[in-house]
């Protein structure tokens, strides 16, 4: 299997909708030591299949708890008021966007060996769960700016991407 890497926008994979995973076996394993290295290099918080290249219902997060792995994660409830955090994404360097969200949820997922469990989240981890169950339908935090600030920062984003030749004649075709 190729070595994975951290995908910058405007990668066309960031887009994608991601499908459940159905084999647990030792690639899977391998895919989420991957996952976990990339992160702690990146210095992230969480990281989803997407932003490594992968169309696969993946999150791993450590907000200094330990690492914790969801495959196949569906939030079932939110509660809570919804309460404003400023948000960074690996995939989006240098961007940072106020994003509401509600304050808890409560999480189906299944763990690296395929149990199902559920779990409710609040704070930091509830965000951190929104903010990469996001990636998994396509969606960054980018989509929760205005129209005009985000034709400026996709702009922007794209053309930094072009300057530094990690931009491909495909992904060209993409920016705005």
């Amino acid at each position: 299997m190729k070595p994975l890497e951290l995908k910058i926008y405007p990668e066309p994979c960031l887009r994608i909708k991601t499908k459940p995973v159905e084999n647990f076996d030792d690639d899977l394993k391998e895919t989420l030591q991957e996952m976990a290295d990339i992160m702690y290099i990146s210095n992230g918080i969480g990281l989803a299949a997407t932003q490594v290249g992968l169309g696969a219902d993946i999150l791993i997060i450590d907000i200094g708890e330990g690492l914790k792995t969801f495959i196949n994660p569906e939030i079932v409830e939110i509660s809570g008021r919804k309460t404003k955090m400023e948000e960074g994404c690996l995939s989006l360097p240098g961007v940072i966007v106020e994003v509401a969200r509600p304050e808890q949820v409560k999480l189906r997922a299944q763990d690296r060996k395929g149990e199902a469990f559920i779990k409710v989240y609040d704070g930091l981890m509830a965000k951190v769960v929104q903010h990469e169950m996001d990636h998994l339908s396509g969606k960054l935090i980018i989509d929760y700016l205005n129209p005009f600030k985000y034709f400026f920062t996709a702009r922007k984003l794209a053309r930094s991407k072009h300057k530094s030749g990690r931009i491909s004649q495909k992904e060209k075709q993409h920016v705005g």
